[in-house]
This record gives C-alpha cells, sequence and structure tokens, in this order.
C-alpha cells in the first residue's frame, strides 16, 4: 500500500535568492480580479482540496462569489512552495516552519488563512536494537531529511532528556531512501513520517521513543496565500474557506467514506489506508475548534519555538540578526519585528465560517 504523503522538507536560502526578486515586484501589483490559482500537494490533511475540486464544492463556491479558482496538483512540496513564493500561484498549501522560512523568509508577505489540522503521531523517531529508550539517542546517527520538520521534531525531543543537536550526529537522508537506510546494519535510529513512520516501525526490533504527540500542535498544516491578494479579493478568501468547511462537513457525514474513498484513490491508498493517516492528524474538521487554536496564545508560543530553530539553523536568510528578525503575527499578539511582518494567521474568515456567515 502505498500513500504519497507531503515530504517535509524546507528549501533554505536557495529559494530565499531566487524567487525573492520576483515576488517583491509583485507584493505592490495585487489588484482585484476575478480568477485565481490555488496549488496542493498530495498528503493525508490536504486531499480534501482534490475532493473539493473534483466534486464540484469549490467551483459552487466560487460561482457564489462570481470568481474562478483553478486548481494544480505540484508532485513536488517544495516546488509548490517556490512556485507560489514566485508569485505562480495565489494560494498554496505548506506547513508552519515552511511558511516562516520559505516565503516569508523571501519577504513575501503570507496569510495562513485555513489551519486544518496538526501532526498527531504522523511525525516520530525510531531506535533499532537495543536503544529502547529516547536518552538512548545520545551519541548516535540520527538519519533523516535535514533542515525539515523531521529535524524540527529532533531538536525538540533532545530537549526532554536535556541534550543538544551537539550530542547526536544528523545524516541528511532524503524520504526516498530513509526506508532502505534503515534497513541496513550501519543506521541504529531514523527521524521521519507517515507512511514511511509506519513501515519502519513495523519492522522487528524497534522502537518508537517520541512522535508528534509529544509537541502537539507544533507541525501545523495550512493553506498561505498572498496577503495583499487576500486584501484586494476578499471573494476569494470567502470561496476558499466556505469550500473547506463544506468538504470538513462532509467528513464528518453519512458520506465520509465515499468522499474519502475518493481522497484516498487520489493519494494511492484505500480507505482503510487514508482512515490510518487520519488517525495521526489532529484535522480541524470545525471552524470554531480552528478559530480556537488559531486566536490561542500557545500558537504564538509555537512560531517563537519554530523562529529560533529556524533562525539557529540559518533558514531566515543570511540577512537575519537573530530569531525575531521577521515578524509573525498571531490574533494574540505579534512575536518578532512589527515593522516586517510576513507571516499573518488570520481567523477572520474561519470565524465567518463558525458563524455562518460566508
Amino acid at each position: 500500500m502505498k500513500l504519497f504523503l507531503k515530504p517535509y522538507l524546507t528549501a533554505l536560502v536557495l529559494s530565499v535568492t531566487l524567487v525573492s526578486s520576483l515576488t517583491l515586484s509583485r507584493s505592490v501589483s495585487a489588484e482585484e480580479k476575478s480568477q485565481f490559482t490555488l496549488a496542493w500537494s498530495i498528503y493525508v490533511g490536504w486531499m480534501p482540496w482534490d475532493y473539493a475540486d473534483s466534486s464540484g464544492i469549490l467551483k459552487k463556491w466560487a460561482d457564489k462569489y462570481g470568481i474562478q479558482i483553478n486548481v494544480v496538483q505540484v508532485n513536488d512540496y517544495v516546488e509548490s512552495i517556490n512556485q507560489y513564493t514566485a508569485g505562480q500561484f495565489d494560494a498554496t498549501v505548506m506547513t508552519n516552519m515552511d511558511a516562516l522560512t520559505i516565503p516569508a523568509a523571501s519577504g513575501v508577505d503570507s496569510t495562513a488563512l485555513i489551519v486544518g489540522d496538526f501532526s498527531a503521531g504522523n511525525d516520530g523517531i525510531v531506535l533499532k536494537g537495543d536503544h529502547k529508550t529516547l536518552a538512548d539517542i545520545k551519541g548516535q546517527n540520527i538519519n533523516l531529511v535535514e533542515l525539515s520538520v523531521s529535524h524540527y521534531l529532533m531538536a525538540r525531543a533532545l530537549e526532554v532528556v536535556g541534550l543538544s543537536e551537539q550530542d547526536v550526529h544528523v545524516v541528511n537522508t532524503s524520504d526516498a531512501d530513509i526506508v532502505a537506510a534503515y534497513q541496513t546494519q550501519d543506521v541504529t535510529s531514523v527521524v521521519t513520517w507517515n507512511p514511511l513512520l509506519s513501515e519502519i516501525t513495523a519492522q522487528p526490533h524497534t522502537s518508537l521513543v517520541f512522535d508528534s504527540t509529544k509537541i502537539p500542535g507544533e507541525i501545523i498544516d495550512l493553506l498561505v496565500a498572498n496577503t495583499q491578494t487576500l486584501r484586494d479579493n476578499p471573494k476569494f478568501a470567502k470561496a476558499l474557506t466556505g469550500a473547506w468547511y463544506e468538504v470538513m462537513s462532509v467528513m464528518k457525514s453519512p458520506q465520509a467514506d465515499a468522499a474519502k474513498t475518493m481522497m484516498a484513490k487520489a493519494s494511492g491508498t484505500n480507505l482503510a489506508g487514508y482512515n490510518t493517516q487520519l488517525q495521526a492528524t489532529q484535522m480541524f474538521f470545525s471552524p470554531a475548534d480552528a478559530v480556537q487554536f488559531t486566536d490561542s496564545d500557545s500558537l504564538m508560543e509555537t512560531m517563537q519555538k519554530v523562529a529560533q530553530f529556524s533562525f539557529d539553523h540559518g533558514l531566515l536568510g543570511d540577512g537575519a540578526p537573530d530569531a525575531s528578525f521577521i515578524g509573525i503575527e498571531t490574533p494574540a499578539g505579534v512575536f518578532g519585528n512589527a515593522d516586517n511582518i510576513k507571516l499573518r494567521f488570520n481567523s477572520t474568515y474561519m470565524q465567518m465560517a463558525a458563524e455562518h456567515k460566508l
């Protein structure tokens, strides 16, 4: 059974330098328009966008507001963010960390319009053989996708047992190679995400010593849109939000299995496989729940942790003097430079959905 999930990658400084010159001109050219492009990548929490498109739900909402939304699937997750950052898409899906380190770090003012879910076991650390506790990770080579959220998860886990990254050695390993690498004798520890995580933990003599349930709400999946585009075109925001929560209601209705079967097929698995992934994903099916999460103080605290990790690893750009270089606005307040806000969490339209005002 094969389920393609988003590779939790970060495109680093190369993406920043490649797209920054393009985005600066785009940021001042946004205007009212009637056609938009939404990009998405295959991942359990983002399959609802494909269903919204294929079922006609998205078109229904676009028609309601007199606009057209073209939906594009991009197989390379990082490339989809790069293209969004370069102005090729009006909105796309990404994690909170990638939203900070790619478009925001490139100077693109972006807004998290919909907070869809967070990882609740989809990411984890596995040790092999006699290593059965998180403390056993000290001194080991750790195979993971470097500078990804797997790297972030490892850093947070090390804090729990009083260790730092100096106590381990990171071995950069692509997501395509990590399962095969774990099967070799030399590899004793990996950090990865589902379904790769499930494949590895199914092997004998393995111990899952830490997963994202231990840092709830820190690896967040978002729909992100260009801030100026949203300001100039609130109809685009309303159509996207309305369509999303109609799909969420379908996923909690008697028609849920039929809808999820379509999502599963589009992502390369079956209903059982898709449901397994959903069990490790804290979906915000209710807009009120998404608003409560977005408006909380804990979101700003999480983004402060993410910003610090990103700065420590050079992901905020060469010119960043500290973790507060980029301003991050949440309903609870601003972390970082209020004069350089480039990432915003806006619960306005989710609140409208909760109040049935879309």
